[in-house]
């Protein structure tokens, strides 16, 4: 989701810490009950045991720019893989966020409140849904953004048909992640009711969504018609597969053409918007999408918006290639190198970090009013700030492998996928632009740290709102992540993240599951560090506490004050003008609180200063030391 920065005062108290000690970490008593059952196990590997359901949406639906609109109907086939009988449904209806009256935690002006999702037209495997008459026929009912009704026993290994329509009127302000963005262009997320995640660990998925907190949706297949008025592009998830039926066909051809190119091509350019030559046909037009085992389908529209494309090979193995697009309003002269670095993004992911082949056909930047994923498009507003839309371009498309690529429950574990994709930002940044070091976060950590309201990542995501999501959701994991790569080295943290995404791709993992297979695939057992940066409370904080001069050289005493270890990175400062650097990793905190870095040379060292880029200090002012 969007990079969001926070300020507050802090007043808070150091104290010192124990030398680390080998231990396990805690296992909560419900993951515990799901080893026993042999669905997950300590190793980090899915157990013996391990299901999840499925579904497969059939999607039609409407939009009316001229009344915002949004209608539909779908058929849904579901799965049980689960052991249990199951004789209710709970589904998702998440445009009810705009619903009047409901909990929410994010502000809706009154002209976008609603009277919610009408769904009706109910059918469950062809007839009406039971009603009343016991636990196994329960009534149909809304509550907030879940909605569930009764269905005849599902048993283990059967399926169910379940058809309805819906129909609700988008936002046009109070932006979301999805509604208007201008007079004719549209975001439309989470327009349709999905079946909500019945998982292993917490039976149905029954968190509302109240705003900050993101998705938890199982991987699905989605075949969707999207019906606007003539004029209007369509992008969307997964791929068009009637783009021969709906553009001209020298667009058809170019966007052929740009899916097998390297170079940027110039799908729509403001010279065939002038002309009206983009699309066929003079009425109403349907685009058909389809996407198969992904969490999501979402779709944008524009009437006005130019379209650049280029591909590249993401898998030397097999020639496969992706196609990134940059759709946009062409007065917004910053989105026109986002096609740049929306490139550059799937080329470092699939070549340098997590160095894993980009697993979809598409991936498209729309010019929206967020800051916000989906499978295969980006919704990013328009920054003035070079910098900035460089981090939100690569923070955003990173976002594919975590939580698209690895199921993550983005509702109770936020740093799961946004402390990936702040590290992703932090390490492909660079990439694109060599000046750029993205200290943003890490100095907002080092501001809030210690308040009352930091507390453990590791606390579900529900039960977080403020600076404690902010810190917990972004930068907190995405040192820790930076951390253990540091630590291990490039090599070793690869196979561990490897092992992690081979084993958990398409499935859906939890902190247990990440903390286990990044010990055994790097081979390493991380458990002192996982333990003090991600189930710990506490700050980081190093200090020089004194400059010796010795036999050969200098030595440098460094204590950690607080709980979360952090990097000993020294810059020495010489006489004669010239610095050097020292650095140590996180490691030398597993068995110490107080470390000694020898300093071999024969120069006159004056001064010493503590703290790198991306190293965390709740208090500086022990991290300077003038050598008389």
């Amino acid at each position: 989701m969007n990079r969001f920065y926070l300020t507050a005062v802090l007043v808070a108290l150091v104290f010192r810490i124990p030398a680390a000690a080998q231990t396990a970490l805690p296992l909560p008593w419900n993951i515990q009950q799901a080893v026993h059952k042999g669905t997950r196990t300590n190793t980090g590997e899915p157990g013996p045991h391990y299901w999840q359901n499925r579904a497969d949406y059939r999607i039609k639906v409407s939009f009316d720019p001229a009344t915002r609109l949004v209608s539909g109907s779908e058929t849904i086939t579901y799965i049980n893989n689960s052991p249990d009988t199951l004789r209710r449904l709970l589904f998702k209806l998440y445009p009810n966020i705009y619903k009047k009256g409901v909990q929410r935690l994010m502000d809706v002006l009154p002209e976008d409140l609603t009277d919610g999702v009408d769904v009706s037209d109910v059918r469950v495997n062809g007839e009406a849904p039971p009603q009343g008459g016991g636990a196994h026929r329960r009534r149909a009912a809304v509550d907030g953004t879940n909605w569930t009704t009764g269905i005849p026993a599902l048993h283990p290994g059967g399926q169910v048909s379940v058809t309805l329509s819906f129909a609700y009127t988008l936002n046009r302000t109070s932006h979301i992640r999805t509604g208007q963005v201008d007079s004719g262009s549209y975001f439309i997320a989470y327009f349709f009711p999905r079946i909500a995640v019945y998982d292993d660990i917490d039976g149905w998925n029954q968190f509302p969504y109240l705003g900050p907190q993101e998705f938890y949706n199982d991987f699905c297949h989605f075949a969707v018609d999207v019906t606007v008025p003539a004029g209007y592009v369509v992008w969307g998830t997964g791929n068009l597969v009637n783009a021969a039926d709906v553009f001209q066909p020298a667009i058809a051809q170019r966007l052929k053409d740009a899916g097998t190119r390297d170079g940027v091509t110039d799908v729509i350019d403001t010279a065939d918007l002038a002309a009206g030559k983009v699309t066929r046909g003079p009425g109403p037009q349907t685009w058909t999408f389809d996407a198969d085992s992904v969490t999501d389908f979402v779709f944008a529209l524009s009437n006005h918006y130019v379209w650049k494309a280029s591909s590249l090979v993401v898998d030397p193995a097999t020639s496969r290639r992706t196609r990134v697009d940059a759709a946009y309003n062409p007065s917004h002269a910053d989105f026109a190198e986002v096609i740049d670095f929306a490139r550059k993004t799937v080329e470092s992911m699939s070549y340098r970090f997590p160095r894993w082949p980009y697993p979809y056909p598409h991936e498209t930047v729309f010019d929206g009013l967020d800051q916000m994923e989906y499978p295969m498009m980006v919704n990013d507003n328009p920054l003035t700030d070079r910098a900035e839309t460089i981090y939100l371009t690569d923070h955003e498309i990173f976002h594919t492998m975590f939580p698209f690529y690895m199921g993550v429950n983005e509702t109770k574990y936020a740093f799961m996928d946004e402390g990936w994709a702040t590290i992703g930002e932090w390490v492909i940044s660079p990439l694109i632009d060599p000046t750029l070091v993205d200290r943003d976060g890490v100095d907002a950590y080092s501001f809030l740290s210690g308040r009352e309201d930091d507390i453990p990542i590791i606390t579900p995501s529900t039960q977080q709102n403020g600076n404690a999501y902010y810190l917990n959701s972004y930068p907190k994991p995405g040192l820790g992540y930076m951390y253990a790569r540091d630590l291990l080295g490039d090599s070793l943290f690869l196979k561990g993240l490897h092992a992690y995404i081979r084993t958990w791709h398409g499935k859906h993992p939890i902190p247990s599951d990440f903390f286990a297979c990044m010990n055994a695939g790097s081979g390493r057992n991380l458990d002192w560090f996982w333990d003090r940066w991600f189930y710990k409370g506490g700050w980081p904080d190093l200090g020089i506490t004194k400059v010796s001069k010795a036999a050969k050289g200098w030595t440098i005493d460094v204590v950690c004050k607080g709980i979360k270890p952090v990097p000993v990175d020294l810059t020495l400062h010489y006489a004669d003008g010239h610095t050097e650097t020292i650095h140590r990793s996180v490691g030398v905190w597993e068995h110490a609180d107080r470390v000694s870095v020898p300093v071999t040379g024969s120069g006159e060292l004056r001064k010493v200063t503590l703290g790198g880029p991306f190293d965390a200090d709740r208090d500086t002012k022990d991290n300077e030391y003038d050598i008389p």
